[in-house]
């Protein structure tokens, strides 16, 4: 089974996607956007037809206290956005920390801030899409 996890962020969308057997997650790219929820949708679309997705991963994030704030509430309705366009299942992986995690990452890695800027997104998709495998692999 191939994923596609994605990071919502309000100016891009972190993307990986994981090996046809669904273990490991891999770093794919970014998609920037301006709050054009309709064009990621479409975009989103795309990429799943092209690379024969059979699942999404989105990222859930959730406050330190485990309510949903307004990020939250977004990726709630790109889910149910994403969920009437395609066919395949959407699922939300709580992504607290990821984006700390995937920064500490670059950092410990002596990535440039400038270079972090561009891939700590797509790294923190990955880190949610790997997460995720995990979970369902111990399931």
């Amino acid at each position: 089974m191939k994923y596609l996890g994605l990071d919502l962020g309000s100016r891009t969308l972190g993307i990986a996607t994981s090996d046809s057997m669904g273990l490991i997650a891999s770093n794919y790219g970014v998609i920037r956007h301006r709050e054009e929820y309709a064009r990621l949708v479409k975009e989103v679309s795309d990429l799943v037809n092209e690379l024969k997705i059979d699942a999404i991963v989105l990222g859930f994030p959730k406050n330190m206290n485990n309510s949903i704030g307004p990020k939250g509430e977004l990726s709630l309705k790109f889910q149910k956005e994403l969920e009437k366009v395609l066919s395949i299942p959407v699922y939300l992986q709580d992504e607290r920390l990821s984006t700390k995690s995937a920064t500490d990452m670059l950092i410990s890695a002596d990535v440039s801030r400038k270079g972090r800027k561009k891939v700590v997104d797509s790294v923190a998709a990955t880190i949610i899409l790997q997460t995720f495998l995990d979970k369902e692999k111990n399931r």
